[in-house]
């Protein structure tokens, strides 16, 4: 399926905000990358203002995140008859898929979004808290935890946050972290959650 011209001018000024950063991208770079003649004001027929596009990509993203959890929560019921840990690696193994996926924002959040602290709230109500709240969720909800009595928020914040550090040292260093392959670091991340039986 072809992306529309407005899907093509979100999708490709994400890339160039990730690569060069925001200030450093011009309204021609955007419209030459997103196939419309550079400096004749195509962009401007879908958005007012740079700023504009940046706002549109982080809401599109908010909307892939809601959509994204609603199809887990369906899918959940699938694999309840997986061992836990398989789960766990599981629940890790999406995490880390997750981080992958939203690269280019997450570089664009570290360079940029601290001028726009508006799309910074955006970003940390739309996708940041609700994927943390669903692994509390998960969590809370699963047959070998269900007796326990535990801060499910905090455990979520504690279990995803690993999952943010490894990828971004992974990311910013081009290594992971002690050089801990990502399959050792799931199935760590699983037997360290089992740890709550």
């Amino acid at each position: 399926m072809s992306r529309t011209t407005r899907e093509r001018i979100v999708a490709e000024a994400l890339r160039l905000f990730a690569d060069r950063g925001y200030a450093a991208t011009s309204v021609a770079e955007i419209e030459a990358a997103s196939g419309l003649s550079p400096g004749a004001g195509g962009l401007y027929r879908h958005f007012r203002s740079k700023e504009e596009v940046l706002a549109a990509a982080i809401r599109e993203h908010i909307t892939s995140t809601k959509s994204q959890l609603d199809v887990i929560r369906e899918q959940a019921t699938q694999f309840a008859d997986l061992p836990l840990v398989e789960r766990l690696k599981m629940t890790c193994h999406a995490g880390l898929a997750k981080m992958r996926e939203e690269q280019d924002l997450v570089r664009v959040l570290f360079r940029d979004l601290d001028q726009f602290p508006e799309l910074v709230a955006e970003m940390r109500e739309g996708i940041v808290n609700p994927l943390y709240e669903a692994i509390a969720e998960w969590l809370s909800t699963q047959p070998e935890l269900a007796d326990n009595d535990e801060d499910w928020p905090a455990i979520a914040s504690i279990l995803g946050g690993s999952v943010v550090n490894y990828w971004l040292a992974n990311e910013s260093m081009h290594e992971p972290p002690s050089r801990i392959a990502e399959e050792r670091f799931v199935l760590a991340w699983a037997r360290l959650a089992m740890g709550l039986c």
